[in-house]
């Protein structure tokens, strides 16, 4: 049926080009008995005298609206039954045209598949890329124990001898959420000390490029811990960050993951950033939205930062939803359009969850740049370069890849642990 003019509306084709300056249409909608009707603007010299939309029942039941002129120059609406119909496929239009060079003929407008949704959702996969994806995922079926076998395999690999020496510094290793989980030296954020709460330039959390070294696209850091929210926070401002996306819930099955490191409402200072909470608006039972004012004493600036907190993605398990994944991973690309800060992207130990999200990212960014080829392996060889352990478990993503386009999902579940941590 038709949406509200302010959703997504159905795009109209049609197979003669000759009518593009003699017709408009346009959706819109009707709270009255009827919930769907289309608008149709004639040219000035027509006498069009039918609009047909035939296809799925609409609010009271009927299949079909038509719209004919009346007497009095009003275009007025008629309901039609038609149970055979399925769904919206086409508008027809037959247009009387008058005047000397004009002829009469019916034009057939077909309506692209839409479905209901706050915004419009344009495709971003050209047909080339569109094939790589379907290319991949064909192979895929036809060796089975392809995806396995890529799995031993980057299990297998081995990154490229980095130095933790910084982390296991006896006074970092209390920041450490996890002893197993430290950052590389190379790659690590390195706080301004002579700023920092403790005197110390350590959080563990690494910077993670995509194309560019000098420009992270991300970083990956732990839940913080009570004594080092101060520095989760110092983090933020320094790396310009304005878009925080947290993977966990703070305790999963009685276990800590993450420590609250925002007010519960109102205010709450940390060393020298008062960070206010402005909003919490709950999306869905997957995931909420948070917008904080965050600002530096010292200086009196303010920055506005968001918090996308996804909360059906267990430790060492999968999305409740794929679908609800992708809807969110579209939310926080909305909120961080236009900026070149990385976005500050955590779990519980900063590199299960954590590293398949920014996989999943940055596959899908790839994509839709109209990259050629599609190497999830090497893709994630090049993060795992950067941070240790990332994505943990055996993951599938092209299921989610080839449903980028509209955020639909072949399946409820993928994988056998998607990230984890």
């Amino acid at each position: 049926m038709f949406g509200k003019t302010s959703q997504v509306q159905p795009s109209l084709s049609s197979s003669s080009s000759e009518l593009d300056n003699d017709v408009f249409y346009d959706s819109c909608y009707d709270d009255d008995n009827c919930g769907g009707a289309t608008e149709y603007v004639p040219p000035e010299n027509g006498n069009h005298s039918n609009v047909s939309v035939w296809g799925t029942k609409i609010d009271n039941g009927n299949d079909a609206v038509v719209l004919r002129r009346g007497s009095s120059g009003q275009w007025q609406r008629c309901s039609i039954s038609s149970d055979d119909a399925e769904r919206f496929t086409h508008v027809n239009v037959w247009c009387d045209m008058q005047g000397a060079n004009a002829c009469s003929r019916t034009e057939t407008f077909y309506l692209s598949p839409f479905c209901r949704s706050e915004e419009p959702v344009a495709s971003n996969m050209d047909i080339s890329t569109g094939h790589i994806v379907l290319s991949y995922m064909e192979d895929h079926l036809k060796n089975k124990d392809r995806l396995t076998l890529e799995w031993d395999g980057l299990c297998a690999y081995e990154a490229e001898p980095n130095s933790i020496a910084v982390g296991l510094e006896p006074a970092n290793m209390r920041k450490n959420r996890y002893s197993d989980v430290l950052p590389y030296d190379h790659s690590r954020v390195v706080l301004n000390s002579t700023t920092n709460v403790s005197g110390s330039d350590y959080i563990n959390a690494s910077t993670i490029t995509d194309h560019d070294p000098r420009n992270p696209a991300y970083i990956a850091t732990q839940g913080p811990l009570p004594h080092t929210i101060a520095d989760f926070w110092q983090m933020v401002w320094e790396q310009g960050s304005v878009v925080i996306v947290n993977l966990t819930c703070l305790t999963e099955n009685g276990v800590a993951m993450c420590h609250r490191y925002w007010p519960e409402e109102g205010s709450d200072l940390y060393h020298i950033y008062e960070v206010h909470l402005v909003s919490e608006h709950i999306w869905c039972d997957d995931y909420l939205v948070r917008s904080f004012y965050l600002k530096n004493l010292q200086t009196n600036e303010t920055r506005t930062v968001t918090q996308f907190n996804f909360l059906t993605w267990s430790d060492l398990g999968v999305p409740s939803s794929v679908k609800a994944l992708l809807d969110f991973r579209r939310k926080v690309n909305k909120s961080y359009r236009g900026r070149s800060c990385p976005i500050v992207t955590h779990c519980s130990d900063g590199v299960g969850r954590t590293g398949t999200y920014c996989l999943l990212d940055m596959v899908l960014n790839r994509m839709s740049k109209g990259a050629k080829e599609i190497d999830i392996a090497a893709t994630l060889e090049h993060i795992r370069d950067q941070r240790m352990l990332m994505v943990k478990t055996k993951v599938c993503v092209l299921c989610s890849q080839n449903n980028e386009r509209e955020g639909g999902a072949v399946g409820g579940r993928v994988g056998e642990g998607i990230g984890g941590g």
